[in-house]
């Protein structure tokens, strides 16, 4: 198991450390939202939900081509994994556009049916027209990310995220509150320093890509611009279930925001700070997580069936070790952590409750997304689909019952997250020791 940590690590750790970056960014851009008012900050909550989750689709769509393409090379296809590469290349900036257009247009349509209250949707759909020519540029950033995953080049990504991070605060201290001379534009700053900041971190890494002579799968432009739309629908076929599965969470917990809605719009804002919070965390996961996944297709496409058992339990001691660390903070500064967002003093004082919540769902989060990433790197990617539609099924059918039939508070829609990711993290350790087992008993 050591071998497999330090390669975990050799991949997870620029991703991590460029995600840990972005967060603390978007932290401090939320604590700088959080001194205009609670009211901005419950905007923000609302807006940026349905445009990361778009986002996150988009680059989930792309996790069919790193398990089609971490599988040919470790099966030394390296021409296959090219072509796949290529076609990503060429056809991935199309929906990009599209949803460019859709969120500079109309966004809102998605915040009406999330029932934004009247007195705070215009700020959201400020934000998300700012916001919106990110999407221009996610297509061949997340085509981007997967080469430089399955080539196991990620230091880039350090850079990326330092440049942008450093970016988006000097512009958010000058857009936000209107400082050396410019206008103060308050929520549509946040949104615009987002984007300008996003452009040069893109930008960076565009450039390394380019330059770069070791990334042996690598197209060339020529590649890219011949290459035929048939590898790529075979990307998005094995990334459609992961893309649906990405959605289906994001849904359920767009849901769970329209029912603070219904609680207050200061529930809704106080979700926003304690997952933004959490979301520190779940990004370090997550790089652990996109490491198993590329050497899982590597050790499948090797035939190496023990090799992806191994490479799971490797990174759920390193997930779960974050875990600890995690809830160890939580439960020693908690009012101090929420502080930073909000002057509220109920809040501030309810802020051990919150945090321990959150602090507890890590654990079965971090089993999600690892032994999840095992299963799609055994080649079966469908699976999670369907434990993520049945939790947010349950998500919804709780959260309305919670909300809607017995009135209840915040608290309790946080503990449904709990349960909701707990049942499925059992579900799927299940499952992947099905698949083992079974392809042990085979080979």
């Amino acid at each position: 198991m050591k071998s497999y940590i330090k390669k975990i690590l050799a991949i997870a750790i620029p991703i991590m450390l460029s995600n840990l970056i972005s967060q603390l960014q978007m932290l401090i851009d939320r604590v700088f939202i959080g001194k205009l008012s609670l009211e901005c900050m419950s905007a923000v909550g609302n807006a940026s939900t349905p445009l990361w989750t778009t986002m996150s689709t988009m680059f989930s769509l792309t996790t069919g081509a790193t398990i089609i393409v971490s599988q040919a090379y470790g099966a030394s296809e390296h021409d296959k994994a090219r072509n796949t590469l290529a076609s990503l290349f060429k056809y991935n900036n199309v929906l990009g556009f599209v949803l460019f257009l859709f969120w500079l247009l109309c966004p809102q349509i998605a915040f009406r049916m999330m029932g934004v209250d009247e007195s705070i949707i215009g700020m959201s759909i400020d934000y998300a027209h700012y916001f919106a020519p990110i999407f221009i540029l996610t297509g061949i950033g997340a085509s981007v990310s997967c080469m430089l995953q399955v080539c196991q080049k990620t230091h880039i990504m350090i850079w990326y995220g330092v440049s942008r991070s450093l970016l988006n605060i000097a512009l958010d201290y000058i857009l936000i509150f209107g400082n050396f001379g410019f206008p103060a534009m308050g929520v549509k700053g946040a949104a615009l320093a987002t984007t300008l900041a996003e452009l040069l971190g893109d930008i960076i890494v565009l450039l390394y890509v380019i330059i770069s002579k070791n990334l042996i799968l690598k197209p060339t432009l020529g590649q890219i611009l011949k290459s035929k739309l048939k590898p790529y629908l075979k990307t998005v076929k094995f990334g459609v279930p992961t893309a649906c599965e990405d959605f289906a969470w994001n849904f359920g917990n767009i849901y769970l925001i329209a029912m603070l809605n219904k609680v207050s719009i200061e529930a809704a804002g106080i979700h926003s700070i304690v997952f933004g919070v959490e979301l520190i965390a779940v990004v370090l996961i997550g790089s652990i997580g996109t490491a198993t996944l590329t050497l899982s297709g590597y050790e499948t496409g090797r035939k190496n069936v023990k090799g992806v058992w191994d490479v799971v339990k490797s990174s759920i001691l390193l997930s779960w070790g974050i875990s600890v660390i995690n809830l160890i903070i939580f439960m020693i500064i908690p009012t101090q952590i929420l502080g930073l967002f909000t002057k509220d003093t109920a809040v501030i004082a309810a802020a051990p409750i919150f945090l321990l919540i959150v602090g507890i769902d890590l654990f079965p989060k971090s089993g999600n997304i690892i032994f999840g990433s095992g299963i799609r790197g055994y080649g079966e990617p469908s699976w999670m689909l369907k434990t993520q539609l049945f939790g947010t099924a349950f998500i919804i059918l709780f959260s309305s019952i919670l909300v809607l039939g017995f009135h209840m508070g915040i608290i309790a829609i946080f503990c449904l997250v709990v349960i909701d990711e707990t049942l499925r993290c059992l579900i799927n350790f299940w499952k992947l020791r099905y698949i083992y087992v079974n392809k042990r008993s085979v080979s």
